[in-house]
């Protein structure tokens, strides 16, 4: 292995995350263009709901639609790039690639985390504040929350591009850089630099963990708040839809957090490449698959509105 330095040499990445498993690519390629397709198609059947029913007019829908176009963007940043690389024997990524993958996804995952802590803001208004929720809630400042999130996502996200770009690389015999991973992750980008990454580590915990901790902060409190008004609640009936209401978001909540914090905010040596990779398929596959499916499944204003629609082709067919 040689050092050189990304500035003046431009080398090719290799994404070996698959390669020792010893699973054949063509079943990966199969289950991977599946969790594609099927993500796919639940994000933009609930962003086609929500934008033609008007039953569907809360912000929590406004929000949730949002939530799709972001996972749909997610996705798309990650699969498509390792359908390719699975059909091929050869994984490679150009440096100017990798790196913008990695500003998308970044852009994209800390937007997607944004945003479910602004829907626990509205799940703690609709709940704790009934009377005032159309008028708290309303679509201006939904679509502000919306904005701040991507703004505050891309602001951070091009600070750590930026530190990124100086570091210099290990390379193999012929000039590639070795990546045990599916995409260009963010700890495998620090491992197989040969520069001291003190300043990207602490980015990450200083910078990136108070990202994290005023959404999870946020979440805590907001929940903290329905639990005690939900308990007080008269009737059984009444505290069930509450609860109900609060599932969905509740289940995607730990999914998504539970495995951005396991990957990104242990001490590096306690970090398993293993377990890196498979906590990575859940929040960039498994995560953006999940969303529409578990908001509709579990949402009969959701499920009434893909009834409708479904009526409306029959008829009109």
């Amino acid at each position: 292995m040689s050092c050189i330095p990304n500035a003046s040499h431009s080398p090719v990445f290799l994404l070996l995350g698959f390669s020792k498993t010893g699973v054949p690519h063509s079943l990966f390629f199969l289950l991977f263009l599946a969790i594609y397709l099927a993500t796919i198609l639940g994000n933009v059947t609930l962003v086609l709901l929500i934008s033609r029913d008007s039953r569907l007019n809360s912000p929590m829908y406004f929000l949730l639609r949002g939530l799709s176009v972001i996972d749909l963007g997610l996705s798309t940043v990650i699969l498509p790039q390792l359908l390719v690389h699975l059909a091929s024997e050869y994984p490679a990524i150009p440096a100017a690639r990798c790196l913008a993958q990695f500003f998308f996804f970044y852009a994209f995952g800390v937007t997607d985390t944004l945003v479910i802590a602004v829907m626990a803001l509205d799940r703690y208004v609709a709940i704790c504040d009934p009377l005032h929720y159309a008028l708290v809630m309303n679509r201006q400042l939904c679509v502000c929350l919306l904005a701040l999130s991507w703004v505050v996502s891309i602001v951070h996200t091009m600070l750590h591009v930026g530190l990124l770009l100086p570091l210099r690389w290990s390379v193999d015999t012929e000039g590639n850089v070795n990546l045990p991973h599916f995409f260009c992750d963010h700890r495998p980008l620090l491992r197989a630099s040969c520069s001291d990454i003190l300043s990207n580590e602490l980015a990450i915990f200083l910078e990136g963990g108070s990202l994290m901790l005023g959404p999870c902060a946020l979440i805590i409190l907001s929940y903290a708040q329905i639990g005690a008004t939900i308990l007080r609640l008269p009737s059984a009936a009444g505290r069930q839809r509450a609860v109900s209401t609060c599932g969905s978001h509740l289940t995607m909540v730990g999914f998504l957090y539970g495995t951005i914090i396991w990957v990104y905010f242990q001490p590096p040596s306690q970090n398993s490449q293993d377990q890196d990779m498979v906590a990575a398929v859940m929040y960039t596959a498994i995560t953006p698959l999940a969303n529409p499916f578990v908001y509709s499944l579990r949402n009969k204003d959701v499920k009434g509105a893909l009834h409708r629609l479904l009526k409306q082709g029959r008829m009109g067919s």
